[in-house]
């Protein structure tokens, strides 16, 4: 088996590790992609007292990144007086994913479009670098090279991938995460749980992310349950932090696979948050995993135990435990419609 392992991102990791934003921006100047929120301008003004004020402040994103919104992000982006050196992504993996559709676009949204639908090749050398520090523990944005773009309006979701994108510095500061209502905390920590066992049975696996994928898989499972019922613990934050850092080193080198290829239809068409659509299938997908592959029954054997038959109920059990329901059927799926996906 041949293989190889490449990520380029630094990361800092641990309570308080927010104070060293700073000092990775440096004398450069900045834009700031956050939420429009209290707690976020709060952060946003502990961030400008060590570092100066941004040259640009981008918060028109919420959720899922859109076309529609991106173009007037672009477009703040690129109407800075001084351009940005750099640029801080503060935020779950929508300010992340943001952020890198803003380091591609050199301030105009047509950039990525053509990038996307055109397959156009992006300017390398106009690529703004990125500083991702998020306050989910889930997406593993910060240390992967692709960002999700979704397109309502036309019923489209893109991948906008490049080397360059991804971020030149993590911090992972599982303080910032405390804040979480149970709701997000479920839903992020069931998505980084995607990423590690789909980064398993995955054509792209190798020893080393499957090493990352067992270990994330393991901690989430044994601690995302008391997180859920003791959301203000730090040290279980730090643990899910970890885990889904974990994750994305996992799945940075291998991509998704099928349970988020089937959640991308079914939140387009219901607004089904992300977490808990490429989450709920993820007992039936295993089971046609399991058999398949030597390497990846070992890894899943790890995780649940010699019976990997036994291993699925087990995590069917565990996603029914913190309320997700398995069944498509609970989504809206019509049995033709899961057949189709």
């Amino acid at each position: 088996m041949r293989w190889a392992f490449w990520n380029p991102v630094k990361v800092r990791f641990g309570a308080g590790s927010f104070d060293e934003v700073a000092g990775l921006i440096g004398k450069r100047r900045y834009a700031l992609v956050t939420y429009n929120q209290p707690a976020f301008n709060s952060l946003a003004r502990r961030l400008a007292q060590a570092a100066g004020e941004p040259s640009a402040i981008i918060d028109n994103i919420e959720t899922n990144p859109d076309c529609a919104d991106l173009v007037e992000s672009c477009r703040i982006f690129g109407a800075a007086k001084k351009a940005p050196e750099v640029i801080v992504a503060l935020g779950g993996g929508s300010m992340m994913d943001a952020a890198k559709v803003l380091a591609a676009s050199r301030g105009d949204f047509e950039h990525v479009r053509r990038y996307l639908i055109d397959k156009t090749p992006l300017d390398e050398t106009a690529i703004t670098p990125i500083i991702a520090v998020p306050t989910t523990s889930g997406t593993g944005s910060e240390v992967t090279h692709w960002a999700t773009v979704w397109d309502a309006a036309h019923g489209n979701k893109y991948s906008l991938a490049h080397h360059l994108l991804y971020p030149e510095a993590a911090v992972i500061d599982p303080t910032l995460i405390v804040g979480a209502p149970r709701s997000l905390t479920l839903a992020t920590g069931l998505d980084s749980l995607s990423h590690a066992l789909e980064s398993l049975w995955n054509v792209n696996a190798t020893p080393i992310s499957a090493t990352f994928a067992v270990e994330a898989a393991r901690e989430i499972m044994e601690t995302l349950p008391r997180l859920l019922d003791n959301l203000g613990d730090v040290e279980l934050r730090s643990r899910q932090a970890r885990a889904s850092l974990l994750a994305g080193f996992a799945f940075s080198q291998t991509k998704t696979a099928l349970a988020h290829n089937i959640s991308y239809d079914i939140t387009l068409k219901s607004g089904l948050v992300h977490g808990i659509a490429c989450s709920f299938s993820l007992p039936i997908v295993m089971g046609w995993a399991a058999g398949n592959d030597a390497a990846c029954d070992a890894a899943l054997r790890r995780i649940f135990g010699a019976d990997l038959n036994e291993g699925a109920r087990k995590l069917r059990a565990f996603l029914e435990s913190v309320g997700v329901k398995t069944d498509p059927a609970a989504y809206g799926v019509s049995p033709g419609e899961w057949t189709r996906l």
